[in-house]
């Protein structure tokens, strides 16, 4: 049954092919499979393939959300993979890391090989979650490791897949507890290297500074568009947070808002049937003449135009 389980779970597939909606308005979200892990432990790791799908019944090639973390190790490509309406390339050497919310689409006719990991936010514990930077939505999905970097990497995931495989010597209080330090170690290599490619490890103030504001847009964007406010609200100068922003993501505080913003409404006018007007009201503009004026001066396209070419 164990084989079985690891055959069907490898791509991250579903046997009854869920998936999370709530009629109109809803976003489609994909959900962890954790009745096909192994053991229904919060991780999977194997293969993609010929023949392996991400989910069961989901139409991968339309843009879809999932609710768990995915990394993908290309042995092959080039694959051209949609997330968070950028496309990136991937080929042999790379790795892909789709969080937790993130809106992507897989390429319909192009073959995914390699190994992709998946795991269920709550599977680490929260002392992990925040040293490895498993919600660094700053930094880029897809990387370019050195050779000897990724020689790393696959090491580390050939020793995760092999004590996931691994489902007969030990308890599964045991095995559970083996499989997070495993796949501690390799995300924290991985949070490395992501936050080195994009020029972002950096410790001290400022980017304690950095963390918190971040973290304050994510909680605030639908309704605080405000440079000020944030810096009040954290209590910064208007001035050392644009310093700290700037350093950690060579944007203005105001262009890491706006960003924001429109990746929101992007995410609804793609996936939702809500009307312009509610989307605009939905991420903080009430008017939906100036939320259209805005999104056409960050995007070149009306919301109208945007939401036909993605459909």
């Amino acid at each position: 049954m164990a084989d079985e389980k690891r055959r069907s779970s490898a791509g991250g597939g579903d046997r009854g092919g869920r998936e999370r909606t709530g009629g109109q308005g809803a976003i489609r979200t994909v959900p962890f499979p954790a009745d096909l892990s192994v053991l229904g432990v919060g991780m999977q790791v194997g293969p993609m393939g010929t023949g392996r799908t991400w989910h069961a019944q989901a139409p991968l090639h339309r843009v879809h959300r999932i609710d768990f973390h995915a990394v993908m190790l290309f042995t092959g490509g080039p694959v051209r993979h949609m997330v968070d309406f950028a496309e990136y390339e991937a080929t042999a050497g790379d790795v892909l890391w789709i969080r937790p919310g993130q809106v992507h689409r897989f390429a319909r006719d192009t073959g995914y090989r390699g190994t992709v990991l998946t795991m269920q936010p709550g599977f680490l514990p929260r002392a992990t979650v925040e040293a490895a930077g498993l919600y660094r939505y700053d930094l880029p999905p897809l990387l370019h490791p050195r050779p000897d970097h990724r020689a790393a990497l696959e090491a580390s995931l050939a020793q995760l897949r092999r004590e996931y495989e691994d489902d007969t010597t030990l308890p599964l209080g045991l095995h559970t507890a083996v499989l997070r330090h495993a796949l501690s170690a390799f995300l924290l290599r991985l949070a490395h290297l992501a936050a080195s490619s994009a020029e972002a490890a950096r410790s001290g103030p400022a980017d304690t500074a950095f963390t918190l504001f971040r973290d304050a847009v994510e909680a605030g964007f639908a309704t605080n568009h405000s440079v000020s406010a944030y810096a009040d609200a954290l209590g910064y100068s208007r001035r050392t947070l644009v310093r700290v922003v700037r350093a950690a993501t060579g944007r203005t505080p105001k262009a890491f808002i706006d960003r924001r913003v429109v990746l929101e409404a992007k995410r609804l006018l793609a996936h939702t049937d809500l009307p312009i007007g509610r989307v605009g009201a939905a991420v903080g503009f009430p008017d939906a003449a100036n939320f259209s004026r805005f999104f056409h001066q960050h995007t070149d396209r009306t919301p109208a135009a945007f939401r036909a070419e993605v459909r």
